[in-house]
């Protein structure tokens, strides 16, 4: 057996050593995953997102609201009485990056799908402090003036459905006009508005 000592004062050989075990234990943790198919499968009823909520969850990227906003509930009681069901790995396997997230400047969003209105959700984008007067959030009237033309929106399912997203060819050629003439903000109302609402519907 190997004496500590000789492994504590040689650097070249505890990099290695430390390089087997981290990677043993990943391999322990992460592979079995693979075969777990509540984290593979999709939950029942999920759909690919359509494009104009597809739109709205790039903006959402794009204005760094997941910086703030986590979209993961522990399975927690603390948590789940406040934010609803827990988080299901099977909800989001169409989610290219995933959006869990740990930080929380704002609120979990996994579950504010259809807990406000769409005016409401206008309101707080547009003057988060009118609704909300202790609010940090910064507000976002740009994306109600800013429309989307939908040219690249297609492309973007395209690139999705490469990477196992099952959209069908009538969803990729319908996506510009589907898209065309909503504002940035519309769009992203539509993300936040089918946040968690497939598992909250079940409860």
């Amino acid at each position: 057996m190997m004496n500590h000592e000789v492994v504590e004062k040689n650097i070249w050989l505890m990099i290695p050593l430390i390089i087997v075990a981290i990677s043993f234990g990943t391999l322990v943790e992460l592979v079995p995953l693979f075969f777990n198919e509540e984290v593979t499968e999709p939950i029942d009823g999920l759909e690919p997102m359509p494009a104009l909520v597809l739109e709205g969850r790039d903006i959402y990227i794009r204005e760094g609201c997941n910086n703030c906003h986590s979209q993961m509930i522990r399975p927690f009681r603390a948590e789940t009485e406040r934010y609803g069901h827990y988080s299901v790995a099977g909800e989001f396997v169409y989610n290219h990056p995933f959006l869990w997230g740990s930080k929380r400047t704002g609120p979990d969003l996994a579950r504010v799908g259809g807990r406000y209105s769409d005016d409401w959700h206008r309101l707080h984008l547009t003057d988060p402090r009118a609704l909300v007067p202790e609010s940090n959030m910064p507000a976002f009237p740009f994306l109600f003036q800013a429309e989307l033309d939908g040219e690249d929106t297609a492309a973007k399912m395209t690139a999705l459905r490469r990477v196992g997203v099952p959209y069908t060819d009538a969803q990729i050629d319908a996506a510009q006009e589907a898209v065309a003439g909503a504002t940035e903000g519309d769009a992203l109302i539509a993300y936040l508005q089918q946040l968690g609402t497939l598992i909250q519907s079940r409860r």
